[in-house]
This record gives C-alpha cells, sequence and structure tokens, in this order.
C-alpha cells in the first residue's frame, strides 16, 4: 500500500480529478459560499476567509496523508468541487471519505462519478480495506449517492448538531474492498 503522496488525475465520462493548485482558491471561495455547502459541510461557527481558503488549497498537493482532488468539467476544465479521502489509519487500511460539489455540478451525475472515481483509486491503487463517512440525515442527495455508490449505512448518531434551529442527524456509511470489488465486477 502506498501513503497518499500520489496526487493522480482521474478521468470519467463526466469529470476529471485532478490536484489542486494555489490557482483553484478563488474557485473554492466562490464554491464555498454556496448556501447548500455550507449548510452540510461546516460547523456553523467556522469562520472562512480567502485567506484561509488560499493557504489550504495552496497546500493540497504537497500533504502526504490525505488526497484532496479538485473536481472538474472535462470540457470546460471548470472547478466544480473537491473529493477528499482523509483520515488515514495505515495500519488499518482505511479512511475517510468526504465530498462537495457546488451549485454548477449538480444535478449532472458528476457527485457520483466523482465518488466512484476516487473510492475506485483507493481500493485499488491504494490497496484500502475500508473507506467510511459522515454525512448530515438531512442530505439526502448525497446519501442517495453514496448509496449508488455502494456505500452500506452503518448507523446513525441521533442529534448530534444544531443547525438552522434544528437538531440534525449524523449518518454513518461504509464500504470495503470486497464490496466494492463485487460492484465492480457486476458493473463490467
Amino acid at each position: 500500500m502506498s501513503d497518499f503522496s500520489v496526487k493522480p488525475v482521474l478521468t470519467g465520462e463526466k469529470t476529471v480529478l485532478r490536484p489542486f493548485t494555489a490557482a483553484d482558491a478563488e474557485a473554492m471561495w466562490e464554491i464555498l459560499q454556496d448556501p447548500d455547502v455550507v449548510r452540510f459541510t461546516f460547523e456553523p461557527s467556522t469562520e472562512l476567509t480567502p485567506e484561509r481558503v488560499r493557504s489550504f488549497y495552496g497546500t493540497r498537493a504537497t500533504v502526504p496523508d490525505r488526497l484532496d482532488l479538485a473536481v472538474t468539467d472535462p470540457v470546460t476544465g471548470e472547478l466544480l468541487g473537491e473529493v477528499v479521502l482523509n483520515e488515514w489509519d495505515p495500519r488499518a487500511r482505511s479512511c475517510t471519505f468526504r465530498t462537495l460539489i457546488g451549485p454548477r455540478g449538480r444535478g449532472r451525475g458528476i457527485g457520483t462519478e466523482a465518488t466512484r472515481l476516487i473510492v475506485g483509486y483507493g481500493f485499488e491503487q491504494l490497496g484500502l480495506h475500508r473507506i467510511e463517512l459522515q454525512a448530515y440525515g438531512t442530505n439526502r442527495r448525497a446519501l442517495r449517492v453514496y448509496e449508488k455508490v455502494g456505500f452500506a449505512v452503518e448507523g446513525v448518531r441521533r442529534e448530534v448538531q444544531l443547525r438552522d434551529g434544528e437538531w440534525a442527524d449524523e449518518v454513518i456509511m461504509g464500504i470495503l474492498d470486497r464490496e466494492w470489488a463485487a460492484l465492480s465486477s457486476t458493473a463490467r
């Protein structure tokens, strides 16, 4: 198993995943202003600034313990969001997955394809055994994507956070290497 220091380019029909560059910060800043991205991604107290976003995305290509890739349109090259494998545990061969897709990337199957590409890379190239994620129960669009890709609900942490005046559940999902292999073999 290799570490996450290699930052690949992964190409699908609807999207290309590529390493971030410092030049991506402006587009990510715009995406991070979207109300749905804010609602489903950040703690309510998170304070983002253009400087923090620039600093964060400017270093993504060099960190060896996580894999952050830009989700882009294959025709225009426009940045549409991100996919991330992080919280890597080499001993357990596991990590956490997260994604966010901005408004111009939604409703086109891009999130589903981007998720399949990065999960496939994690299992087939990195030798991961398990990938897990957490998502708010109110994020129905994301939960549908994760289920389509093969993630199974493993549990629900009830009312973990007050969001927009209402308590939100956190859904925990996971997928194992053998489950991915079975799904991949039937898709051929």
